[in-house]
């Protein structure tokens, strides 16, 4: 029985904005759940072809059972950071139509107990997306250094008790390995100070854990960049975030490519924009399925067409 659980966020608004039409070639860097992938090979077919990227073998079980009914979908078990690659291999110069990227993880990896995502079920220190790798939020937890930690608590996680965090970690694990995702959670509440608050005190130290472990952050950065490269003239790029730091990232990026001038010499030299942006401000989810689905709450969407 397949116990794999997702929940689409902007389905509509994400695959509207790629204006998906037959003949041409889409690609989905963020496969999971497969709704976003689902609707655009309901527009592209028979003709439009699909390439979905993951690195999760749950969520590529899943959603090839789900559009199994689709001979144009190819699915790559790989990185999206891979697109080059895997699409030369493919002999696809070019995404002629659109690409969406859905970041973070899904809601089956961060509801799936043995997974290790979350700090409310007991469960080994994992937070891997790709389960073939060897590092994991284990190593994290009991081989960084104080300093690595304080680092990647305030980049990551924004985190004001950075380093009271980091220090009680060091001085437990020096006892015996921090194993569990209870035992970390239950050592940041400890060294956090008391403050009122909705946010369980584990929150960000486990989000900057996550990004950390799968590289998110950095990994955005290539992506966009190398999707930029192979889009087409007139093709679309659709990306919806779920933190600040994901959004800012794809927010500098597009402005970056979209300017008339990076230069600010006094007399400009640089090559025209590749992009124009769709929407200058992200677009957000409807009352509606906030209500349905809460985490899209922090969700954004943010829409670039290739220009040159």
């Amino acid at each position: 029985m397949d116990d794999f659980k997702h929940y689409t966020v902007m389905l509509h608004e994400a695959v509207d904005a790629l204006e998906c039409c037959n003949e041409k070639i889409y690609v989905d860097c963020t496969l999971g759940g497969g709704g976003h992938s689902e609707l655009i090979l309901k527009r592209i077919s028979p003709n439009g072809k699909l390439i979905a990227f993951d690195i999760d073998e749950e969520a590529i079980a899943h959603a090839k059972n789900r559009l199994k009914d689709y001979p144009n979908l190819t699915i790559i078990k790989s990185s999206y950071v891979n697109i080059k690659k895997e699409l030369t291999k493919l002999g696809i110069e070019k995404i002629t139509g659109g690409v969406i990227l859905d970041l973070g993880a899904s809601y089956h990896q961060l509801t799936k107990q043995e997974r290790g995502f979350s700090f409310s079920k007991e469960a080994p220190l994992d937070m891997r997306f790709d389960m073939d790798s060897n590092f994991s939020a284990y190593d994290v937890v009991n081989r960084y250094s104080e300093n690595d930690l304080i680092r990647i608590f305030s980049e990551y996680g924004e985190e004001r008790f950075s380093k009271r965090i980091a220090k009680k970690i060091v001085e437990t694990r020096k006892v015996s390995p921090i194993e569990t995702t209870t035992e970390l959670a239950d050592i940041v509440v400890k060294a956090a100070p008391h403050i009122k608050s909705n946010i369980h005190p584990a929150t960000r130290v486990f989000q900057a854990i996550r990004i950390e472990v799968n590289q998110e952050l950095k990994n955005v950065k290539i992506v966009l960049n190398n999707i930029l490269d192979l889009l087409d003239v007139g093709g679309i790029i659709s990306v919806i975030s779920f933190h600040s730091l994901e959004d800012r990232i794809v927010k500098q990026i597009f402005k970056y490519e979209s300017s008339k001038c990076r230069c600010n010499d006094l007399i400009c030299k640089c090559p025209p924009p590749r992009i124009e942006l769709i929407n200058k401000k992200p677009i957000t989810a409807s009352n509606e399925e906030i209500k349905e689905n809460p985490p899209s709450r922090s969700a954004k969407l943010r829409i670039a067409r290739k220009i040159r």
